[in-house]
């Protein structure tokens, strides 16, 4: 039995001829991280699948061999936290050079996502526009927001939700991964209930499909979650499928979660 249950999807859409969103998860450390590319040719695929194995990987070696949930008194953070933001900056460290150094890779970058669940808790870490959701009891509520100049709008009381979708500048996003020599992820810390259901996604998802319809999905949905992924997916491509498409869903029920903490903990 897995610790929880996650399923990953990505599909490239009805309007692309290639496929730059790049999933991973790995359901006994509970990490999950999802990446959309950008820039060169076919050079957003390099950069997407280079952020997701780096995180995965450099989080997977260290994250049961640190205290569980410790704060650290300078940042207020878990060590959790820390390891995933600095996992994070290192991939924004490999990409930049990458596309410094390799002509084909030149302007490459991508949007990262990136989820890990330890003891009762969940830490959110992401740059760019990939968005997390959280369905507690029904209700959904946004777990990040996303770094573009339309949010910004949106979080201004400039422009509607509904009209965001329909923006000429809903791709331009204020952040990413591998454009700059640094970067700054945010993070965001929250408690796991039993029931809970995480969703990450793409920007192939949240530009044509309003949250209503993601509430609706995900509830009918919640213990079906390769069913819920495909749903998700289909809803996207009957909207016109405009760009890649990648969800990953999560879900913590009353023994799994039990069982995940209690493993981590070492109880």
């Amino acid at each position: 039995m897995t610790s929880l249950e996650m399923y990953a999807a990505t599909d490239v859409g009805m309007r692309r001829n290639h496929n730059e969103d790049c999933v991973k998860i790995t359901p006994s450390h509970g990490i999950a991280v999802l990446a959309d590319g950008m820039g060169g040719y076919n050079a957003g695929e390099v950069a997407s699948a280079m952020a997701v194995d780096l995180i995965s990987e450099q989080v997977r070696e260290k994250v049961l061999s640190i205290p569980k949930a410790a704060i650290d008194r300078a940042t207020g953070f878990t060590g959790e936290s820390i390891l995933l933001r600095q996992a994070i900056i290192d991939a924004n460290d490999a990409i930049y050079q990458k596309a410094q150094s390799d002509r084909q890779c030149a302007g490459m970058g991508t949007t990262v996502l990136a989820a890990l669940f330890y003891a009762d808790r969940i830490t959110a870490a992401h740059v760019g526009d990939s968005r997390m959701y959280r369905l507690r009891g029904g209700i959904l509520s946004h777990v990040t927001e996303d770094h573009s100049l339309i949010h910004e709008q949106v979080r201004r009381g400039l422009v509607t939700a509904a009209d965001a979708r329909n923006s000429m500048i809903k791709n331009l996003v204020t952040r990413a991964l591998g454009i700059e020599a640094g970067v700054e992820p945010d993070i965001v810390e929250d408690m796991v209930q039993p029931g809970d259901l995480y969703l990450m996604c793409s920007d192939g998802v949240t530009d044509v499909v309003a949250d209503e319809l993601i509430q609706q999905t995900m509830s009918r949905y919640s213990k079906q979650l390769a069913e819920g992924a495909g749903k998700l997916i289909q809803l996207a491509n009957d909207a016109g499928g405009p760009d890649n498409i990648s969800v990953i869903l999560i879900r913590a029920d009353a023994e799994q979660k039990r069982g995940l903490f209690s493993r981590l903990l070492g109880k």
